[in-house]
């Protein structure tokens, strides 16, 4: 008997030491990305989707994935009314080039608009198996004529800028479950 009880006090202290594992559950946020949607500027009311967006980071070859099942060259191409891009969490300022019907062979098809986000960052720690997220509040600027805000649009080709109007929803990027930005075109 005292066997018994012996062995199932050892087997009960045993499992008693067992730690949680260190990982980082999927479901957990992490750093965000920025959120934008798209909206038909004759109808604001109405989300529009994007036809064959390709949005390239300055200083990449390569655009962001959007698909990561598509071929070589559809998984960079967003087609939808949504989409979340990151921000570099060791600067303040991130520059991306939107180019508007990437995949169409007639390269006068293609229209590229760029443009720089402001933001200052803050590491928030999530927990010892996940590490820290980086949390950003975007910074208004001042563009000419004198708006406020915290992006400046460039038309990249000559084209006139494809995204008439921006405007900012949200200025703090923590969540990934809102729009940030609204474009317009």
């Amino acid at each position: 008997m005292k066997k018994i009880i012996s062995l199932l006090l050892v087997f009960t202290f045993g499992l008693s030491s067992c730690e949680k594992d260190d990982i980082c559950d999927a479901n957990t946020p992490t750093t965000p990305r920025l959120v934008i949607t798209f909206y038909d500027v004759n109808n604001p009311s109405l989300l529009k989707n994007v036809t064959n967006l390709k949005v390239v980071g300055e200083g990449m070859t390569e655009g962001i994935i959007f698909n990561e099942n598509g071929t070589e060259t559809t998984k960079y191409l967003a087609n939808g009314s949504t989409i979340s891009i990151p921000l570099k969490t060791d600067a303040d300022v991130t520059t991306f080039t939107f180019e508007l019907d990437s995949g169409n062979e007639n390269p006068a098809a293609i229209n590229k608009d760029a443009m720089t986000f402001y933001y200052t960052r803050q590491n928030v720690y999530v927990s010892r198996a996940c590490g820290f997220k980086t949390i950003f509040d975007l910074n208004p600027v001042s563009t000419s004529p004198p708006i406020t805000v915290p992006f400046v649009r460039t038309d990249t080709d000559s084209k006139g800028l494809w995204m008439q109007q921006v405007f900012v929803k949200n200025y703090n990027v923590e969540f990934e479950n809102e729009t940030h930005i609204e474009v317009y075109f």
